[in-house]
């Protein structure tokens, strides 16, 4: 199989509406990761930084891989800002998984960050909107959630028992959440409060959508040949795939179906050379209930609607044959943009290690991670292993 990278430590800071700054943040998460190596790790010894941002509010719009440098003691280590949208977590963890496979280095840090609560209303609509098409979509009015909403207006006309799934959805992230300590959101939910929300984007209600968050993620990542320097249980990336799509929704050829999706998840499992049903459970990019739902077909765990029972028949619980989002998800962890992808490696980190406390997976081994930049049109997917 060549090289292969591990994760060996993980650090995580609380994701919701903060009083701590960018620069905290990544202090924050950078140490947190950095204490939680078992052993023999020198932050000297570190040779890519790999940052994951949008940038939201333009507080540093350049060069802020810098800053990650400087927040976690290792200025003067080549340092890279990977942007693609929501999905920047995802592919931050595949640009230093490709470094490491490559032999540019042995040891990585690898963080997201996104600083979004402390920007006016009027202001985080245009930066929520960047992600879009800014030629069509964005100059037509089109929001993230009226994308979204369009979206899901049209897997409900398609697949009869939906509205119920997307309820099902948010409840069981919610209830995921609450078991979480960092989330934004740690309070259950009942269907019928589901229900009875104010609509945002028709179909979608307030308890259909992802909060708007501050927070970061970290990962130490190393050669796995030398992962057991660092601690007896290192979680293992066996594989890595990316895909991307048309940007403006109205160009695809399908509302329902995100190829950027399919073509990473096949890629993923070709170079894990693993089966879909060696997965224990998916961590998918849940920005609102509907996104759960396709992330699920899109992945290849259910066909066209087939999410829709699965969801209502609780196979994707906590106990179901397939969990999915067990930390909460982004519907109730919350989506600071860039630190999503690297905060599932986390939940991913804690789970194969058998170390999730009370939302943890009875006998995880193999875990399957998906990140989403706007409305499909990049996904980086990601599958880990305890061994």
């Amino acid at each position: 199989m060549g090289r292969r990278a591990a994760i060996v430590g993980a650090g995580h800071t609380r994701f919701g509406a903060l009083e701590a700054g960018p620069r905290e943040l990544l202090r924050t998460a950078s140490e947190l990761a950095f204490a939680s190596v078992d052993r023999g790790f020198d932050r000297r010894a570190v040779e890519e930084v790999v940052l994951a941002t949008l940038g939201f509010g333009g507080w540093q719009i350049g060069n802020v891989s810098a800053v990650l440098a400087e927040e976690s003691g290792l200025a003067g280590t080549p340092t890279i800002r990977v942007e693609n949208a929501c999905a920047s977590g995802g592919f931050a963890l595949r640009a230093a998984v490709h470094a490491i496979e490559s032999g540019a280095c042995d040891l990585a840090l690898v963080a997201g960050l996104e600083k979004m609560t402390d920007v006016a209303s009027a202001r985080r609509r245009y930066w929520l909107g960047v992600s879009g098409d800014t030629e069509w979509e964005r100059s037509a009015g089109l929001t993230f959630a009226g994308v979204y909403g369009l979206i899901a207006s049209r897997y409900l006309a398609d697949h009869p028992g939906a509205a119920e799934a997307l309820v099902a959805v948010a409840v069981k992230n919610h209830a995921n959440g609450a078991r979480n300590p960092n989330a934004h959101f740690q309070k259950i939910v009942d269907a019928e409060t589901v229900r009875q929300a104010p609509r945002v984007a028709d179909p979608l209600g307030l308890y259909d959508c992802c909060p708007v968050s501050d927070g970061a993620a970290a990962l130490v990542v190393a050669r796995a040949e030398h992962a057991r320097r660092y601690t007896d249980s290192p979680v293992y990336i066996d594989g890595v795939g990316a895909g991307s799509d048309r940007l403006a929704v109205q160009e695809r050829p399908e509302l329902t179906r995100f190829a950027a999706t399919r073509r990473a998840a096949d890629e993923a499992l070709r170079s894990a050379h693993v089966e879909r049903a060696a997965i224990d459970f998916l961590e998918v990019h849940d920005c609102f209930t509907i996104a759960e739902l396709l992330a699920i077909e899109d992945l290849g765990f259910a066909g066209p609607g087939e999410a829709v029972p699965l969801t209502l028949e609780g196979a994707t619980g906590p106990s179901g044959r397939l969990p999915v989002n067990p930390d909460g998800g982004l519907k109730a962890k919350g989506h600071p943009i860039g630190a999503t992808g690297v905060s599932q490696a986390y939940e991913a980190f804690l789970q194969l290690r058998g170390a999730a406390g009370p939302r943890q997976v009875p006998g995880a081994e193999q875990a399957m991670l998906h990140n989403v930049g706007g409305a499909g049109a990049t996904a980086a997917v990601t599958i880990l292993s305890s061994g």
